[in-house]
């Protein structure tokens, strides 16, 4: 396969000073994109603002020949997200490529987690998606192409101790990306989910000394290949962990029907209506949510003859 390029590709990456989003940045520019390197430079919990990190990141990818600007404009406001997608149209003209990356961490056990921290996180993961797919969208569908990638996390997936404000915004994500690909499908835009995993800042206070190889740079192609043209799927998700890169997918049992139903029916029946031997799995487009419907309905329809 030849490389895949981003030539005369705009790409802008939310939280792109660290980490992932770095990584990101960097290899996008190396394939030869127009960067906008997002990042206000704020601690782990969200707090204070360095714009050295946008900016080191923008030197790197200059000192390797690439072209990147920076943006310190914070995702987790409307304001700040409009001004993320503006200074792409503004200084290249377009975009082409939309990654949100940008997060924050503030864990507590459910029953201790403030109200602001869970607003907190949310504002910058699930409404931070929203503020910057919302400018970008219309724009991209304009030019009747784009690559839209939206983080999500094994801990939207499947949950974890301490994490309900992060669990609750990365699986909200899912159902913006959804949304997203369908109405962007018959526009040239697609979108996709990854999930993500690699040793970065978020991983300070774990013992890592057991993991094997995990760096950000592991993780960035499925990314690169997600945000390239030649990317043919849309509303799905990637898992990248360690090397492994894999699809992640919501599916559902066939289920049992009966024209009516006890409550002590429904504990009878609990092995078969679980049982995943034959499993529905709905592809998000062209239709996953007429589907549902249209293959429920027809089991009831089927149901009701016998």
């Amino acid at each position: 396969m030849p490389e895949l390029r981003f030539d005369d590709r705009v790409a802008v990456i939310t939280g792109a000073g660290r980490g992932l989003g770095r990584a990101y940045a960097l290899l996008l520019a190396s394939r030869g994109a127009k960067v906008v390197v997002n990042d206000p430079g704020v601690s782990l919990r969200g707090d204070g603002v360095d714009t050295g990190p946008a900016e080191e990141v923008v030197k790197e990818v200059a000192a390797a020949g690439g072209e990147a600007i920076a943006c310190t404009g914070s995702v987790a406001t409307a304001e700040g997200g409009r001004a993320v997608i503006e200074s792409a149209l503004d200084h290249y003209g377009r975009i082409d490529v939309l990654v949100h990356n940008a997060g924050i961490h503030r864990p507590a056990a459910l029953a201790e987690m403030t109200y602001e921290d869970f607003d907190a996180v949310l504002d910058v993961h699930l409404r931070g998606a929203f503020h910057v797919v919302r400018p970008a969208f219309p724009s991209m569908c304009e030019a009747g192409y784009g690559r839209i990638v939206l983080t999500s996390s094994i801990g939207g997936l499947y949950g974890n101790h301490k994490v309900a404000n992060y669990a609750a915004a990365k699986a909200g994500v899912l159902g913006l990306s959804n949304v997203v690909a369908l109405e962007g499908a018959e526009h040239g835009v697609k979108c996709n989910v990854i999930v993500p995993a690699a040793v970065t800042r978020m991983a300070e206070g774990i013992d890592t000394s057991a993991y094997p190889p995990m760096g950000p740079d592991l993780a960035a192609p499925a990314v690169g290949w997600l945000a390239h043209e030649s990317c043919s799927i849309t509303g799905e998700m990637l898992v990248s962990i360690a090397g492994r890169v894999a699809r992640a997918f919501i599916a559902e049992t066939p289920g049992v029907y009966r024209p009516s139903w006890s409550i002590e029916q429904v504990g009878e029946e609990i092995a078969a209506i679980r049982d995943t031997g034959d499993p529905w799995v709905l592809p998000v487009v062209p239709s996953a949510h007429v589907d549902h419907i249209r293959n429920s309905f027809a089991m009831a329809a089927q149901g009701g003859r016998d």
